[in-house]
């Protein structure tokens, strides 16, 4: 219609001339539409006021609601009727077209009408609470009720409610408020910015004293209605604030309520972790995770750090709802980081992660035994000769209305290192912070005493280092009640509210009180005094703090905020780091072991463990006979020496019969009283440890893996020291002993050919070792000389000739006895050293000691042949002088003994010691397996520890994914 609008037509001209194309077109005006010409005449009038419509379409047309809505009567005449009625056919089609086009615009508003309005209300749906979670709570009857619930009664009722509503109290005038606000802003606009009333009045002219008096007084009165309503605007948000509060703890009782019913299962639904929960493991395997592939742990969490005494464990304390940390007066309290997990829960309970035992945080008795036992974890932790410890204790706080969030208290940043403390305090303290704060996704949450001058301040310049931009940094100004009586400049604690004191820069600045500094003071207490604080304080009256940055409550809000906002951003990145790191590790395993299994450092001591126990099952498969023989054969080599040396030879050199079993029998109860029975206990628990030693061993070429080889070797080990063996059982085995040796009665002869044999083969030992100490001190004889290449050195050329003139003596006295007389000393010396050897005396003896010892050697060895046939004088008790054989029924004395003892101790190892032995080394295992230190020291390498990368790795990047699922599903 504008294009039909901006085109002209005359018919004085008979030209159609278009405004926007600029050209002329003939086209005569009885062709052209009537509305066009209309328009044509209407357009001429306007352009040329002065020129007079020389049309009768412009008489027809001066607006669009006179359009002539019938077309002329056609003139008389058969070709004026024709064209009449074509006109009419096309009037008729031009008035369809026109309804229809209104019926297009009818229906297309329609349509954009609905969907505009069905888009509004899925907004507005979207905007309301999800409350299907809480359907149970409203019984079946009332949904029931519902779908016959009468609407058109409800609609009559609507009247009377609107009289019950005038009853109720009346709702404060918001126009009034709304005019007072006005007033307000007038004056305020009215005044130059740094103008007060009493300096408008003094630049007044003088002139006019009575006007500027008249202004000063309604400045002042128009002041004093500000005052009024400065305080009638925080009586009502006081009022509702408190209205808030109430209906924020109707809501707590409400979720407890809730909480507990769905603990007790009404709905019978299945009980999940929270997700907090998840986190909190997350980061608890990330505390224990080395990783060498750069994978580390940028996960959020909280850090809480101060001076100290600045209130840290205060702020953390008035968040948990509960004061559950140790604390003292002045004195460094926190010792290592405490990483506490807060979440909603139906009871205010703590626990640690360690164990199952929970704090009950409503009675007094459970906050001092978790105070207590606190302090002794954190003692604990901290190494002999250190201060604070790295090791970081973990603890979860739930109750209701507790805000969802990971914090981990670290020590107080020092000064100075006090008298007490080790030397490297400070450092470790600063090691530790750095450690924390330099995650780049972790929350520091800065607290400073705001008692003290904020120059002394230790800990902003850290925070400052570790976050210069202040983009993950919450600052908190404790002590703000002692700050404003301290302070004589209130604005101070503005600047400091406001990050213009400090060089760093945070997310935001709160503002808490921390109680009247009483130690029993209690949680409620101290936010009942936080809030009256804050209600009368000038910081807050005067506009110098604001109302969202005061309160731990707020602080709370805050930073559970930002601490989800950091989870959200972050964790997915992090799981995606560690999918990388589980597949560099795979593929290092599957290149450098593809045939063994991935087993971790436990199931590896598991393995170990049923091996070892195989083992000392095995000890009780072994034969009687093969323990009485091992013992026997050990007891007589313990015991050999002292047996020749000190009871027979003793006793044989005697030369007579009585008084060599005299001497025997005497040594001998001696020997039984005294030594014995300890030498057989000795020799029975050497001979089980080498039993166990040797199994082991064997099991190990049965394609054992040697990475347990230093496992078992320290099992092996600790038991044996901690084995003891019965000491009642001395006292059996010595009358046993005692009664052996007194038997001399022997009953057959296989016995006396035994003990013929035992003694043969004791002698010839003891004579083959005495050859071999003589032919060391003589040195190699001619024959070894000429085919050896080998020559005497002058001791033993000087023993040699002290020998051969011994030899000399005991051929010519064959009975000597076993010590040399002096004379025969001094003969003997004076004969060498005529032959020109001088020798001493005592090398004379002891050469005489060695030579007399194998002649005698010798002698019973002859004796002992002649003895073979001496049974038969020995059980007839014949009386022969040629023939005695005591030698013999003592060798038969001690061979019995051996034999009796080897069965006692075979008895008691089978009985009693080895089940013993089997006990204490399941006890050992089981200590190992709960030092985890031991256990990395003794199973070690390469293997080990890429098994245990890989599977926490795996369970990390497990739980992250669980955990990031179960966070895109909450709302």
């Amino acid at each position: 219609m504008l294009r039909v609008g901006r085109a002209v037509a005359c018919m004085a001209c008979k030209n159609l001339v278009s405004n926007n194309m600029g050209v002329r077109f003939r086209m005569p005006l009885q062709k052209l539409h009537p509305l066009s010409r209309a328009i044509h005449h209407r357009y001429n009038a306007s352009a040329n006021p002065q020129r007079p419509p020389h049309c009768s379409a412009a008489r027809h047309f001066t607006s669009m609601s006179r359009l002539p809505m019938r077309p002329p009567k056609p003139p008389p005449g058969g070709h004026g009727g024709w064209r009449y009625q074509q006109h009419r056919n096309f009037w008729m089609l031009r008035l369809a077209s026109r309804l229809l086009k209104l019926r297009y615009i009818v229906l297309g508003s329609a349509v954009g009408g609905g969907y505009t309005a069905k888009k509004t209300y899925e907004e507005w749906k979207d905007m309301l609470p999800d409350m299907s979670a809480y359907n149970w709570v409203i019984p079946d009857f009332v949904w029931e009720l519902s779908d016959h619930i009468d609407l058109d009664k409800l609609t009559k009722i609507l009247p009377e409610l609107e009289e019950i509503a005038k009853l109720l109290p009346e709702l404060p005038d918001f126009d009034k408020i709304g005019e007072n606000f006005t007033f307000l802003k007038s004056i305020l606009s009215t005044e130059a910015p740094g103008d007060t009333p009493v300096k408008a009045a003094t630049e007044a002219p003088v002139t006019a004293k009575p006007e500027a008096s008249d202004k000063q007084f309604k400045k002042s009165s128009d002041k004093e209605k500000v005052d009024q309503l400065q305080e009638e605007l925080l009586r009502t948000q006081m009022k509702y604030q408190r209205m808030l509060e109430r209906l924020e703890k109707e809501n707590k009782d409400l979720r407890k309520v809730m909480l507990q019913k769905d603990e007790k299962g009404i709905h019978q639904r299945k009980i999940k972790k929270s997700l907090i929960d998840m986190y909190s493991e997350v980061l608890d395997i990330l505390s224990d995770f080395d990783s060498n592939y750069n994978t580390q742990d940028h996960l959020p969490r909280v850090v809480v750090v101060g001076d100290q005494s600045a209130g840290k464990t205060s702020v953390l304390e008035m968040i948990a709802q509960a004061r559950i940390f140790p604390r003292g007066s002045g004195e460094m309290m926190t010792r290592s980081p405490v990483k506490v997990t807060l979440s909603e829960g139906p009871h205010h309970v703590a626990m640690f992660k360690d164990s199952s035992r929970e704090f009950d945080l409503g009675k007094e008795e459970d906050l001092a035994a978790l105070r207590h036992e606190i302090e002794l974890r954190m003692r604990k932790s901290v190494k002999e000769g250190q201060t604070v410890s790295p090791e970081t204790i973990s603890l979860s706080v739930k109750g209701p209305g507790i805000q969802r969030m990971v914090l981990v208290d670290l020590p107080g940043v020092i000064s100075t290192v006090t008298a007490g403390m080790a030397a490297d305090t400070k450092e470790t303290i600063f090691s530790i912070s750095k450690n924390y704060m330099q995650n780049p996704n972790a929350i520091i949450l800065c607290i400073q005493d705001g008692s003290v001058d904020a120059e002394r301040s230790i800990v902003t310049d850290l925070v400052s280092q570790m976050d210069p931009h202040g983009k993950r940094t919450i600052f908190v100004l404790t002590k703000v009640d002692l700050a404003e009586k301290n302070l004589a400049s209130p604005n101070r604690i503005q600047q400091i509210v406001e990050g213009k004191l400090f060089p760093m820069k945070a997310l935001g600045y709160f503002a808490v009180v921390m109680g009247k500094g009483s130690a029993g003071e209690s949680i409620d207490s101290i936010k009942d005094y936080e809030e009256d604080f804050f209600q009368n304080s000038r910081l807050l009256r005067d506009g110098m703090l604001k109302a969202h940055q005061v309160t731990t409550k707020n602080l709370s809000l805050a930073v559970s905020d930002c601490f989800w906002k950091m989870v959200r951003e972050s964790v997915e990145q992090q799981a995606d780091a560690f999918k990388a790191s589980r597949f560099n590790l795979e593929t290092e395993w599957k290149n450098n072991y593809p045939r063994l299994r991935e087993l971790d450092r436990n199931e590896l001591f598991e393995k170990a463990k049923n091996e070892i126990l195989d083992e000392v099952i095995s000890l009780s498969q072994v034969t009687p006979k093969h323990w009485e023989a091992i013992l026997q054969k050990k007891l007589w080599e313990r015991v050999s020496t002292h047996v020749i040396e000190n009871i027979y030879l003793p006793a044989a050199q005697t030369m007579n019969s009585g008084t060599f079993n005299t001497t025997v029998d005497i040594k001998l109860k001696q020997w039984t009283d005294k030594q014995l029975p300890h030498k057989a206990l000795e020799v029975a628990w050497e001979t089980l440890q080498e039993e166990f030693a040797r199994f082991m061993a064997e099991y190990k070429g049965k394609d054992q893996d040697d990475i347990f080889d230093k496992l078992k070797e320290a099992v092996k080990d600790e038991s044996i020291k901690r084995h003891k063996w019965n000491e009642r059982a001395m006292d059996s085995l010595r009358v046993i002993q005692h009664n052996a040796l007194e038997d001399r009665s022997i009953t057959d002869k296989p016995q006396w050919d035994a003990a013929i044999q035992f003694m043969e083969e004791t002698l010839q030992a003891r004579l083959k070792d005495t050859d071999s100490v003589i032919n060391d001190m003589v040195g190699p004889d001619w024959k070894q000389r000429w085919m050896s290449w080998k020559t005497r050195s002058p001791e033993q050329h000087t023993r040699n000739e002290t020998r051969n003139e011994l030899e000399r003596l005991l051929k010519l006295h064959e009975d000597h006895t076993a010590y040399l007389a002096n004379d025969e000393v001094t003969t003997v010396r004076k004969n060498l050293e005529g032959r020109g050897v001088e020798v001493d005396p005592a090398l004379i003896k002891d050469t005489w000691h060695q030579l007399y010892r194998r002649h005698f050697l010798q002698k019973a060895l002859q004796h002992c042949n002649l003895c073979r046939r001496g049974f038969y004088y020995y059980q007839r008790h014949f009386v022969d002088s040629e023939l005695e054989c005591n030698d013999v029924v003592l060798f038969w004395r001690i061979q019995r003994m051996l034999l009796i003892t080897a069965n006692t101790l075979r008895q008691q190892l089978t009985n009693t010691e080895v089940r013993r032995l089997e006990k204490n080394v399941k006890e050992v295992l089981e200590d190992f397996g709960e030092d985890n230190e031991r256990k990395v020291h003794l199973i070690t390498g390469r293997r080990v520890q890429l098994a245990e990368d890989l599977k926490k790795v795996r369970e990390i990047q497990e739980k992250l994914e669980a955990f990031i699922e179960a966070l895109h599903k909450e709302k």
